[in-house]
């Protein structure tokens, strides 16, 4: 019999820019603090053993550190949260890249963690 690495908690692979933005409208700006968070969250879950790095959680960041920082800290935040997600990417052999613009990032920011999640739904 075969065995499999899959984990038993499947993470979320269904995020979108759209339903980030329609979300976020409807909800007065909590759905993507939440987004924000479970992204985090489950970086740390795929990447950490990998890696050894953890990130803080998004609404520490937001809520804590980012007005202290003028809103440095949660540019920083997405800098080292993307790095990781670079990282892991390339680790799991997933061929594809960020993009610098705004929506194109959040865009591609949500595909990148739905592909980083899916791989880790069916290798562990």
């Amino acid at each position: 019999m075969a065995t499999t690495n899959a984990p038993a908690f499947k993470l979320r692979t269904s995020r979108g820019l759209l339903k980030m933005i329609f979300l976020g409208f409807i909800t007065l700006g909590i759905y993507p603090l939440i987004v924000e968070s479970h992204i985090g969250e489950e970086l740390n879950m795929v990447a950490s053993p990998h890696d050894g790095r953890h990130t803080m959680h998004f609404c520490l960041i937001f809520f804590l550190l980012s007005w202290l920082t003028f809103g440095i800290a949660t540019f920083v935040w997405y800098h080292r949260t993307s790095d990781r997600m670079d990282y892991e990417l390339a680790r799991r052999n997933i061929d594809y890249a960020f993009g610098s613009l705004a929506y194109v990032y959040i865009h591609k920011r949500m595909k990148a963690m739905n592909l980083i999640n899916e791989d880790y739904n069916q290798k562990g």
